[in-house]
């Protein structure tokens, strides 16, 4: 591509932007919606949710001494969290999201000094069994949506339908006949055809956007002082250990693509890095952070490889984050549009964990076993979460939570059963 010049940068810095903002602003509509937020306050998570991806992604990618894997990397939340968050902030309201965002975060940053220890607890039939039972319990949520939302008046009536259908069925023609960038940003793309059809139909309320000033200052602990409870904290620090693991596999992604030398210092300040982005995130209140995988691709697809072009893309996310008027014109995105977009981006980690799971042995009848009753326990939980209903507080908003007791199953049984197995090649980082 030649010399990078400042237009160059900015303007590959956005196209890393559109790359993973339909991933971004989907997770604050979700927990948003689901923790009944009205329209200014969903979209001054969306904002808040841009800005701290920023700030988490320059933190990353300019680095320090102790910190920073200083690779192009771009940090976002992770679909994972979503259901934990939602859980927490129904059993214990929003400042304990917060304050287990914080706990964990610290967490992580004080584990990454000997998380090749702590990845034995993790080998792929546990990744494997862990990130199926997150995409599972999550096509629920994407369904809900598609039929207009859960306890919507319209839940079910075609014209939501219509929208949903119509916007899966987009995102599956622009991977069919779309190349490089478009299909990078499909999902987006199709966003904007469903939300535009649905405004052609009516079902569009633009006084939102109208309303929404168009600079806000951030502040921390908007949603209120950070609460702490064991239960949660917990419940989190899962969360983020798996997300560890993953963004462990970004940065050796990224490091294949640039040709540089990774090695396990350099993992271990990039976590660092990840631990601070995720306690950042709990004091704005906004989300834990973790390398995003899909703006690998596009480094690979870009072949421009600079850490500038990430700074840039760092710099857009945090004027966005400035901006309610950008935030507030995605919240005009409609239920059923949303839940479209959601089917083939869940189904995508589910799909995630298929392919980590092909890599074990299935002649084993202990890996059957690990996985079985992980998933089982996980799905079933997330199935019918009123089978604890009867236990304490602080009991359930583990026990509820399908994906912890899932991991949790299978972290316990690999224990069981595979206590002498060998260290897999990722515990040399």
């Amino acid at each position: 591509m030649g010399k990078l010049n400042g237009w160059k940068i900015s303007f590959l810095g956005f196209q890393h932007v559109l790359a993973m903002y339909a991933g971004a602003v989907v997770v604050p509509l979700i927990v948003g919606g689901a923790l009944k937020m009205n329209p200014e306050q969903l979209a001054y998570l969306i904002s808040i949710d841009l800005f701290t991806c920023g700030i988490a992604s320059l933190l990353q990618v300019i680095g320090g001494r102790y910190f920073g894997v200083k690779l192009p990397v771009i940090l976002g939340c992770t679909f994972t969290a979503v259901p934990p968050m939602i859980t927490i902030g129904q059993l214990e309201g929003l400042p304990a999201i917060y304050g287990s965002i914080i706990a964990s975060g610290l967490i992580v940053t004080l584990i990454a000094q000997f998380f090749n220890h702590i990845m034995r607890l993790f080998p792929p039939v546990v990744i494997g069994s862990v990130i199926t039972t997150i995409g599972v319990s999550l096509i629920p949520v994407a369904m809900n949506n598609m039929a207009g939302g859960q306890g919507s008046p319209t839940f079910g009536q075609w014209e939501n339908l219509f929208l949903g259908l119509l916007t899966l069925l987009t995102v599956i023609l622009l991977n069919r006949f779309g190349k490089g960038f478009i299909q990078s940003i499909s999902v987006l793309l199709a966003m904007v055809i469903g939300t535009i059809t649905a405004w052609f139909m009516g079902l569009v309320d633009l006084s939102h956007v109208a309303d929404a000033s168009w600079f806000r200052i951030v502040q921390p602990f908007y949603f209120g002082v950070p609460e702490f409870h064991v239960s949660s904290i917990i419940t989190m620090s899962l969360v983020a250990i798996v997300s560890m693991i993953e963004s462990t596999g970004v940065f050796m992604a990224l490091a294949d693509i640039c040709d540089e030398k990774l090695e396990g210092e350099r993992v271990k300040k990039g976590l660092r890095a990840e631990g601070m982005a995720i306690m950042i995130g709990g004091l704005f209140n906004s989300f834990p952070y973790t390398s995003f995988s899909q703006n690998v691709g596009l480094v690979a697809l870009s072949k421009v490889k600079s850490r500038a072009v990430v700074i840039a893309a760092g710099i857009i996310l945090i004027v966005l984050g400035l901006l309610p008027k950008v935030a507030a014109v995605t919240t005009i995105i409609p239920n059923a549009v949303l839940g479209g977009a959601m089917i083939p981006m869940f189904g995508m980690v589910i799909v995630s964990g298929i392919r980590a799971l092909a890599t074990i042995d299935f002649k084993q009848t202990q890996n059957l076993l690990i996985v079985a009753c992980s998933v089982g326990m996980g799905l079933g939980t997330s199935v019918v979460p009123a089978i604890f209903k009867e236990l304490p507080d602080m009991i359930r908003v583990v026990v509820e939570n399908g994906i912890v007791l899932g991991s949790l199953t299978a972290i316990v049984l690999n224990i069981i059963f595979n206590k002498q197995a060998k260290p897999s090649a990722a515990e040399a980082v």
